[in-house]
């Protein structure tokens, strides 16, 4: 077996983990890190397929876009949850 296959079948092998531990993980943020590591380890697997054009694609959608968007929505999440009941975001 070569290298490269090694390296195929380990990234597989942590994509799967990425995937399970994003289901399991109580914490959001949490959630968010493991998907954006997710989408990197894709990314690393469609540069070892020969497709750069979907790793460059993959890295900034799946990690880059996504990940920011997904962060800042988990703020506002946790700005409303702060709030006293009752209370719009306007009254803080």
């Amino acid at each position: 077996m070569q290298m490269v296959e090694i390296l195929k079948i380990t990234l597989l092998i942590i994509l799967i983990g990425c995937a399970i531990a994003v289901n399991l993980t109580p914490s959001l943020l949490q959630a968010v890190v493991i998907f954006m590591s997710y989408s990197s380890v894709m990314c690393i697997l469609w540069i070892l397929m020969e497709s750069p054009d979907l790793a460059i694609t993959e890295a900034a959608v799946g990690a880059g876009v996504s990940g920011i968007l997904f962060l800042v929505t988990l703020k506002k999440i946790r700005r409303e949850d702060s709030a006293e009941p009752g209370e719009t975001e306007d009254d803080v």
